[in-house]
């Protein structure tokens, strides 16, 4: 399609997973839209190097938890997506776990978007909490480009452009270290200095009938006692203030013309 000009599609999948790629492929074919298969790092097999990409005290006083390799792989195969994508000449990127449920409006939405690149840097498809949107473009009918107010995490399907991955991967502060989930980091668009956004409603959900890859290994459970959390909280306070402050300053711009 001549609307989608520019646009590549990777699909971050496990090489032991190849069910999963065919249900992803088949929703892809419904849809028209041509794509390529990222093989995701795979927890099980994480090198040293990619090991050592994990700042595990770090993530520990932000999240309040113990890391799983699941969510350094996962992590990684993001941040592979946008070394290939900037070695590539794709203008923008649309990346999908496979585990997503591509519902038939998402090409309409697609070149909604792609018809105003001024008004994004990267945009949530999915998400797991609503984030509290403030609609400044109708994208395709139904369908509104918004700035978010509140947490939105997730990460099965989101479109970037180059500016987006440079941001992430090349300024200082980028995406790694890792040091909290990657759904958790990447929509943090005054960290990266980009305009993050979320379509509402969303055109991507999660295939419920998929079990996700990121399991905690059996034993106690992985969450520390709130005692032991109170850097988690402090954390998450100013997380949450710095996003309300960029999402209202974001929206007053949109609404005066972006």
């Amino acid at each position: 399609m001549k609307a989608m000009d520019g646009l590549q599609t990777w699909v971050i999948n496990l090489d032991r997973a190849p069910e999963r790629l065919a249900r992803i492929a088949a929703q892809l074919q419904r849809l028209g839209l041509a794509w390529t298969r990222l093989p995701a790092v795979d927890a099980r097999a994480l090198s040293s190097l990619q090991r050592a990409a994990l700042d595990e005290a770090a993530y520990r006083r932000k999240h309040g938890m113990t890391p799983l390799g699941g969510e350094l792989g996962c992590y990684l195969s993001h941040v592979e997506v946008m070394r290939q994508m900037l070695a590539g000449n794709a203008r923008y990127a649309l990346v999908l776990e496979d585990d997503v449920l591509l519902h038939d409006s998402l090409p309409a939405v697609l070149q909604g978007l792609l018809a105003a690149p001024e008004r994004w840097d990267a945009v949530k498809l999915s998400a797991v909490h609503r984030g509290t949107p403030v609609p400044y473009l109708e994208v395709a009918p139904g369908h509104q480009l918004a700035v978010m107010l509140s947490r939105c995490t997730g990460s099965s399907a989101y479109l970037m452009n180059r500016r987006a991955a440079e941001a992430y991967l090349r300024q200082p502060g980028g995406l790694l270290p890792m040091s909290l989930p990657y759904d958790h980091v990447f929509d943090q668009g005054w960290r990266f200095g980009i305009k993050f956004r979320l379509v509402t409603p969303t055109p991507c959900g999660h295939d419920d009938q998929i079990a996700s890859t990121i399991v905690a290994p059996p034993g106690p459970g992985r969450k520390f006692h709130w005692t032991k959390r109170l850097s988690t909280y402090a954390y998450r306070l100013g997380n949450e203030s710095r996003r309300l402050v960029y999402g209202l300053t974001e929206a007053w711009r949109e609404k005066r013309g972006g």
